[in-house]
């Protein structure tokens, strides 16, 4: 692993640090995400709820709010069709649960992942309009975008339709309905709301909703705080991988203490599953790794309306008992992952191991469940890996990305062998059909060649900053508590460390992974563990550099420091 730090001119961070009165460590990791000057990094270490922009510069809010409006004083039949992940499932729960509150009852629906694929299709549809009277107004969330044939049936039927979505269109955008979404209708004033993702959009909607209602004294209205739904804020935020800047660090930050406090009967069975402890403080990676793969696990192997039931519903033993179906059935999406990572690794130590990417495929692959199994792949070779899992005639699947590489750009130099495709430079969806798998394989490969080479596949540990042993500290932890939460766009600080040697020998444990002690040049004792690394043990008693993360390690009752190594190397003489 080649280790690449940049460093950062020295007089600029003490100026900073002396503006903000904080630490140089943090005023380097300010500069490093472009917070070099005092205003925004002020405002980046103190994300204000009132310093959210006016929602009705979004486009096309104020003709939605006003349609929301006679709904709801005409008490029309609302129906509300979000995705199946965890945004989609967080921006139908929002947008349900404050129209209940104004006295609306929206039916909703998630699509069936494998009886009528992705988003605002017609099988979608018609199974939404078979149940009870037809809607007057019909609200689509975190899709819809690309969806003109099926807008235009539902005008058809005399419907009105709100989309609310931050995918991006493939082709203009023209069909009668009220579309919000910045990436393609874009006005003076948004462009701070571009890497919303959709749930961020749905509360600015309901901001827009509440103020005018508001103005004009609408009965209950003063009693809806909005603040109390910014736990479904955070999850969509943060499980949807969009940069956590902006709005995006507001509703994250905050979000993450209302989720740490929430009364939803719903989230808090799901920690209870989850093994979460909430008052020991929720990170982005709860989300990441706990609750968003549980309300996940649904849409990936059964009915996604499950998680939404749960997070809408004030049923305690209702919500336990649909806590413990989501948690086993995440069991069931790891058993399965599981099994389909093994295969994967052997394709690519088999097939592919000149190749700059990976674009894996087999008939026997769950489609559902191949997003995580493109992650593991693309993190241990350190490439861009698609993983396709068997869709009828076509091939369906997920990508994720390495820093460097953008993998929408990349797909668009692919489009001609794709069916759909889109997401995020991290993170995307694609489908094709099977006979062209060789050939986008090939044009794949090929972009990533002419984008970054072969050579550049050796993994890199990007460094934050360089840090003396003794400076390793629970006062530097609560300094780093000013960044947090970290994210895309805010990434999770890795120190190299300076003037450390181990004190014995690492203990190993499941045959993979190690805890160690060390010691600072003044004997002052650190712990810490490393993942996945047991087959690369440190030498005791020799000076060391370590790439390390730091975080807290709950146990007991103890809140200790601990150090996660991510590589070591022997000190320079």
């Amino acid at each position: 692993m080649r280790w690449n730090y940049t460093p950062v001119h020295a007089d600029s961070v003490a100026a900073l640090a002396r503006q903000l009165g904080t630490t140089p460590v943090v005023a380097e990791l300010l500069m490093r995400c472009g917070h070099g000057e005092h205003e925004p990094a002020t405002r980046f270490l103190q994300p204000a709820l009132a310093t959210l922009g006016d929602p009705f510069l979004l486009g096309n809010v104020t003709p939605a709010v006003e349609r929301l409006i006679q709904a709801i004083e005409r008490r029309e039949n609302v129906t509300v069709l979000g995705d199946y992940d965890v945004d989609g499932v967080s921006s139908t729960t929002l947008l349900v649960g404050v129209l209940r509150r104004l006295g609306l009852q929206p039916r909703y629906f998630v699509p069936r992942r494998l009886d009528e694929g992705y988003g605002l299709t017609r099988n979608a549809i018609d199974r939404a309009l078979a149940v009870g009277a037809k809607p007057e107004l019909f609200v689509a969330l975190d899709c819809g975008t690309n969806s003109h044939d099926e807008v235009a049936h539902l005008r058809q039927l005399g419907i009105d339709v709100i989309i609310v979505d931050h995918h991006r269109s493939k082709e203009a955008v023209v069909f009668d309905a009220l579309l919000i979404n910045p990436h393609v209708n874009e006005c003076a004033g948004d462009a701070a709301w571009r890497h919303l993702c959709t749930v961020g959009l749905v509360f600015k909607l309901l901001h827009a909703l509440l103020k005018e209602l508001r103005a004009r004294n609408h009965p209950g209205v003063l009693e809806i705080r909005l603040r109390d739904y910014l736990d479904l804020v955070a999850m969509g935020t943060i499980a949807d991988l969009v940069p956590l800047t902006g709005e995006n660090r507001i509703f994250a930050r905050h979000g993450l203490q209302v989720l740490a406090q929430t009364q939803r009967p719903g989230l808090r069975a799901l920690m209870t599953v989850a093994a979460l402890k909430p008052e020991q403080g929720l990170t982005p990676v709860d989300i990441s790794f706990r609750l968003g793969p549980r309300i996940n696990a649904s849409g990936r192997l059964a009915d996604a309306s499950l998680s939404v039931d749960l997070l809408l519903s004030e049923d305690r033993a209702f919500c336990q008992q649909a806590a413990q179906q989501l948690d086993d059935l995440n069991r069931e999406r790891q058993d399965i992952e599981r099994l389909i990572t093994e295969q994967a690794e052997r394709y690519v130590d088999g097939s592919f191991t000149d190749a700059c990417g990976f674009v894996l495929f087999d008939e026997a692959w769950h489609p559902g469940v191949v997003g995580i199994v493109a992650g593991r792949i693309s993190r241990k070779y350190n490439r861009p890996a698609i993983v396709l899992g068997n869709e009828g005639e076509f091939a369906k699947g997920s990508g994720r990305g390495v820093t460097g590489i953008n993998l929408v750009e990349l797909l668009g130099g692919c489009q001609g062998c794709l069916e759909t495709w889109g997401g995020h430079p991290m993170a995307v969806g694609v489908s094709l059909r099977k006979h062209r798998l060789e050939e986008f394989r090939a044009q794949f490969n090929e972009s990533i060649r002419a984008t970054r080479g072969i050579d550049a596949c050796e993994p890199i540990v990007e460094l934050s900053g360089w840090l003396e042993g003794h400076q390793v500290s629970e006062t530097l932890m609560d300094e780093l508590d000013q960044m947090h939460p970290f994210g895309q766009g805010n990434p999770e600080p890795i120190f190299g460390v300076r003037g450390l040697r181990l004190r014995q020998r690492p203990e190993v444990f499941k045959e993979q992974h190690f805890r160690f002690s060390c010691e600072d040049a003044s004997g002052r004792r650190l712990s810490g563990v490393a993942w996945k690394l047991a087959q690369n043990l440190p030498p005791v008693g020799v000076p060391l550099e370590l790439a390390v993360q730091l975080n807290w390690n709950h146990y007991n009752g103890r809140k200790m420091l601990q150090l996660e190594l991510l590589d070591w190397r022997r000190a320079a003489e």
